[in-house]
């Protein structure tokens, strides 16, 4: 069974064009009522989060039409991170969990994705049978049996306090000053506010939203605004999350920035040292850097690479009973605390060392030289197919020869955006340029 609607990460796409419709987020919410209201009696509840878009109150309202149709009762939570949908699906018995986000993309774009109750996102063959109730007529709740719908108010207080527990009992972030940029999104109450009762003395940005300035400007993937802050307020560490809050970036006190590939090598080295770390392996997409894969092998540690995206990373961590994995792009997942990536429990984690050792972000955003990498995107227009062109084809396995034994290339389709992304490691920076440079050019004509 295929899937149409739904990427690496829920459906998405811009609002008020399909598949981000009022209508199609109905029949979505009715699909995925009737796939998880249990037979037979009991309760029937799904729990919703979102993130600032303006979009978001459309959606919601759509979804929770939706649901309640099928019997399900919804529980809002309003503006909170993807990470406590996934929390508070599975701490408050939801047979389903829903967030409202296009993560680190702009205000005019939105996404919907869905939680088992579980508290993980879920599968491919789960989205699929959603998809296929989709083009079938959903049988309605009798009209005694449609859902109700209330806001809850303690949501967003419940996930914070649970994060709160992850930080290692007996140290305090007393002393630290701390740049939290939450990208204007859904995390802008919540991180400032567990930062500040641990301890920190915090210098909040991008915590005034609007609807519309989500990521701009600012957030994880806008490290600039968080890097000037740090300067200017002589800061002893920035972090930066993006719109929905399940990735993040740490900056040291220069300003300058690590990745997720440095945040995991840190963790993974700690935890392996404390003997945490589960079957000695680190969970991470093709797209980590290969001074990555270095680094681990240097401490008899493995690295299990996964396709691109933060679920393929879970699942793969779930079957191999693996405990820490992750991204380049700064979602970091830890499964003895969350379900999915949180940038909040991933900066209290680096927090913890920094307070633990007494060494300054500089030194612990280092911990491995990247091999260069470089990589460039391609946008193309919906429906269009570049890669399966031969001649493109021939471009990359031309360059992927030129490359053998030197260093990767990886060349794949975004599974969020219309584009082609290009990328290429190698010792030899010259001749990573001209490798990508060309293969760039090959799609652009195709394009």
């Amino acid at each position: 069974m295929t899937r149409r609607l739904f990427g690496t990460d829920g459906v998405r796409g811009q609002a008020n064009k399909f598949p981000m419709t009022a209508e199609l987020a109905l029949r979505l919410g009715a699909a995925a009522g009737r796939y998880f209201r249990p037979v037979g009696g009991g309760a029937h509840r799904v729990v919703i989060g979102k993130d600032t878009r303006l979009s978001c109150y459309m959606l919601e309202n759509a979804l929770t039409a939706g649901l309640t149709s099928t019997g399900m009762s919804v529980f809002l939570l309003g503006p909170v991170p993807t990470p406590a949908v996934g929390f508070l699906t599975r701490s408050m018995r939801a047979d389903l969990g829903v967030m409202i986000s296009a993560s680190h993309n702009p205000h005019q774009d939105n996404g919907i994705k869905f939680f088992g109750p579980d508290g993980f996102k879920l599968s491919d063959a789960a989205e699929a049978e959603i998809e296929a109730l989709l083009d079938a007529e959903i049988q309605l709740a009798q009209a005694v049996n449609i859902g109700r719908a209330k806001r809850i108010e303690d949501g967003r207080g419940r996930y914070q306090e649970y994060v709160k527990t992850s930080f290692p009992a007996g140290l305090r972030l007393d002393g630290l000053k701390v740049v939290i940029d939450c990208a204007n999104g859904a995390a802008y109450r919540a991180a400032p506010e567990v930062l500040w009762e641990l301890g920190a003395e915090v210098i909040s940005v991008g915590v005034s939203p609007n609807g519309t300035n989500i990521n701009q400007m600012c957030g994880s993937t806008y490290t600039q605004t968080a890097a000037e802050a740090v300067v200017a307020h002589q800061a002893h560490v920035g972090i930066a999350l993006d719109g929905d809050a399940d990735r993040v970036m740490i900056l040291d006190e220069w300003g300058e920035v690590a990745d997720g590939d440095q945040i995991m090598a840190l963790l993974a080295a700690r935890w392996a040292d404390e003997g945490r770390l589960r079957g000695s392996t680190l969970v991470a997409t093709v797209m980590s850097n290969l001074g990555l894969e270095r680094f681990l092998q240097g401490r008899g540690l493995r690295l299990e690479r996964t396709a691109v995206g933060d679920r393929y990373v879970v699942e793969a961590m779930r079957r191999g009973g693996w405990n820490l994995g992750g991204e380049q792009s700064g979602h970091i997942v830890m499964t003895d605390y969350a379900t999915t990536g949180d940038g909040l429990l991933a900066a209290l984690q680096f927090l913890a060392e920094m307070v633990r050792t007494g060494a300054p972000a500089s030194q612990l955003v280092r911990q491995f030289a990247k091999v260069p990498q470089l990589l460039k995107n391609v946008r193309f227009a919906e429906g269009a197919r570049p890669l399966d062109a031969p001649a493109v084809q021939a471009v990359i396995e031309a360059n992927r020869d030129r490359l053998a034994g030197q260093g990767r290339l990886l060349i794949r389709k975004s599974g969020t955006e219309p584009l082609i992304r290009v990328m290429a490691e190698c010792e030899d920076e010259a001749l990573l340029g001209q490798v990508v440079d060309e293969i760039v050019e090959a799609v652009r004509a195709a394009v």
